[in-house]
């Protein structure tokens, strides 16, 4: 039987005793929500009328946000501008009981802004406001900084790379150095390349991702070739290739690849959830779990996300919820 009700509750439980040290490009996500009901005179694009707005952590602040909802333990490194939006940024971090010495500010760098526009739960448009441009030496030295301090306090580290100018090759490098002088295991979410991540415990791209940094095209080799390439290119990690509403595929050591099937539903935004499925794989994994629990816990706290508009989180009532369907799920996929 695939993660029977007590294991399940044995590695939920061990969450609240896994600490994570986070790293990557956290930015501030907002959300204008309103009806369209007309086109503007001045312009043939619609003119809503907006009802409500609310801003939430992204990126890496969204991974976490679901490690705090699933219950665990978290610290943060990473980079915000010195601007209203850092400002945003370091508030909902405290608000969530991080401790904000972790997160560098860089005078004249703005902090990463994505404004989605929202009609009738269609989005409309998305206003980006950022900048890829790597670290200065001063600055990246004080992030590896307040990365070598956190070690000593976690289990483990997740990268979470949005390719915002952050993680460098030389400084995903040192990162992946100074982890492994402290003997912690790093899971990585790459977003453009795998170079800054040799010896990652885990990565976990999507499709698309997985494509593009293996070098391969699904429709080519399969899934199986890229995986393989993936693994040798971090230097033999696992490797969790996530599929949209359809699940994860796995590929631990030499074992072949095995696909971990979600429950299907209706309607589903994906936004955020790969940042939900590397919280609860890294979770999960500390926790205790094989590869595979942790797939099948990652796909029930993505089901939750899924079923939520924009940005969102799990937490460990409502993974207990979704586990029937997922695990049922994976054991009918299990048995063909």
């Amino acid at each position: 039987m695939l993660l029977t009700d007590e294991r399940v509750e044995e590695l939920l439980s061990a969450f609240a005793r896994v600490r994570l040290l986070v790293v990557g490009d956290a930015f501030l996500d907002e959300y204008l929500y309103g009806d369209a009901l007309r086109l503007s005179p001045e312009a043939p694009v619609p003119v809503v009328q907006i009802d409500d707005a609310w801003k939430v952590l992204g990126g890496a602040g969204n991974v976490v946000r679901n490690i705090v909802a699933l219950g665990g333990d978290c610290e943060f490194v990473g980079v915000v501008g010195d601007d209203e939006t850092g400002d945003a940024v370091v508030s909902r971090l405290s608000d969530l009981g991080i401790d904000t010495q972790g997160t560098v500010r860089v005078a004249g760098r703005p902090t990463t802004h994505k404004t989605r526009l929202v009609a009738r739960r269609q989005q409309i448009v998305r206003f980006d406001r950022e900048t890829r441009a790597f670290l200065a030496a001063p600055d990246a030295e004080r992030v590896l900084t307040r990365v070598a301090e956190a070690l000593g306090r976690v289990a483990a580290v997740v990268i979470e790379d949005y390719a915002k100018g952050l993680l460098s090759v030389e400084v995903g490098r040192a990162v992946m150095r100074a982890a492994a002088e402290a003997g912690r295991p790093v899971n990585v979410d790459p977003k453009e390349s795998l170079e800054p991540f040799p010896g990652a415990s885990l990565v976990k791209p999507n499709l698309a991702e997985a494509a593009a940094l293996s070098g391969l095209r699904v429709h080519e080799v399969g899934l199986e070739a890229i995986g393989r390439r993936l693994q040798k290119l971090v230097g033999g990690g696992d490797v969790a290739i996530t599929q949209g509403g359809s699940g994860i595929t796995i590929f631990e050591g030499p074992r072949p690849g095995l696909y971990v099937p979600t429950a299907r539903q209706e309607v589903f935004d994906v936004q955020g959830a790969g940042d939900t499925i590397i919280a609860a794989l890294s979770l999960a994994r500390q926790a205790g779990a094989s590869l595979l629990e942790a797939t099948v816990i990652a796909n029930a706290a993505a089901f939750v996300v899924v079923g939520k508009t924009g940005t969102a989180t799990a937490d460990r009532d409502e993974i207990r919820a979704s586990l029937p369907a997922v695990r049922a799920a994976a054991v009918q996929e299990e048995a063909h």
